[in-house]
């Protein structure tokens, strides 16, 4: 489980990534599309544990991911790392450099990753062309911000069993978005001390947990893989609501 394959998270499309991450929640017009690919017209090629950006530095550009996987975290006082997110491809980074002249998060590679940089400049003239357009980047970053409080309420209020269940299937649900085909058996690409620093565990306890969830028979874990066998009492045990489900969009305006 601990293993990274060959490609993993090597999704990358034609045209914009971002664009095909927007048009799951609805359909785009051919110039939002057109719009949204100017802003993957640039590529950066990052190895695995580079940064893209640390905490606390100068930021100014924005990212799309176009291949790989990403995390964001924070260091906190005593030394240890904070995870934030786990970024996949279509995902859009750095966006609080339109707020902030100075990073709040340093985001990391997890594999090799592609991402496409642009420049505050794109993102106002694309607010000011298309509007539902930077309605929709608007929804996307809420979406975002109530998964992140699930996982603050989870820190807090849950068992170390149900945080370790709720990455499963956030990571589990996060790929489908990718891979259509994708049912109950996945690559999690993530090692325990990743697990451990998103969910506030040691990487031992990461490990006691994810033997307790195979007791119970709600996982099975074998080559590099993880099944998830009895997936409506894991969903149980973690107290996960999906984010990316049930959304209410009928107030957006007419496409550009």
């Amino acid at each position: 489980m601990l293993w990274r394959p060959p490609g993993w998270g090597d999704v990358c499309v034609p045209g914009s990534c971002f664009a095909e991450r927007l048009s799951d929640m609805l359909p785009l017009t051919p110039g939002e599309h057109r719009a949204l690919e100017r802003l993957e017209e640039r590529e950066r090629h990052l190895r695995r544990g580079a940064a893209l950006q640390r905490e606390n530095d100068p930021c100014s550009d924005l990212f799309i991911l176009r291949k790989g996987l990403m995390m964001s975290s924070v260091l906190l006082d005593d030394g240890s790392r904070q995870i934030l997110r786990f970024l996949f491809p279509g995902d859009m980074m750095g966006v609080s450099s339109l707020v902030y002249r100075e990073a709040p998060e340093t985001i990391t590679a997890l594999t090799d990753v592609v991402v496409c940089p642009f420049e505050r400049t794109a993102m106002s003239a694309l607010i000011s062309d298309h509007p539902r357009l930077a309605a929709l980047i608007m929804v996307y970053n809420q979406i975002e911000r109530t998964a992140l409080t699930d996982r603050l309420a989870a820190l807090g209020r849950t068992s170390a069993k149900a945080r370790v269940a709720a990455i499963l299937l956030e990571m589990r649900n996060r790929m489908r978005m990718l891979d259509k085909a994708l049912t109950k058996t996945f690559t999690l690409g993530l090692t325990q001390e990743e697990i451990g620093d998103a969910t506030g565990l040691t990487a031992v306890h990461v490990n006691r947990m994810l033997r307790q969830l195979e007791d119970d028979g709600v996982i099975a874990r074998a080559a590099g893989q993880v099944t998830l066998t009895n997936e409506r009492a894991l969903a149980r045990a973690a107290n996960f609501v999906d984010r990316y489900a049930g959304l209410d969009l009928g107030w957006l305006p007419a496409g550009r």
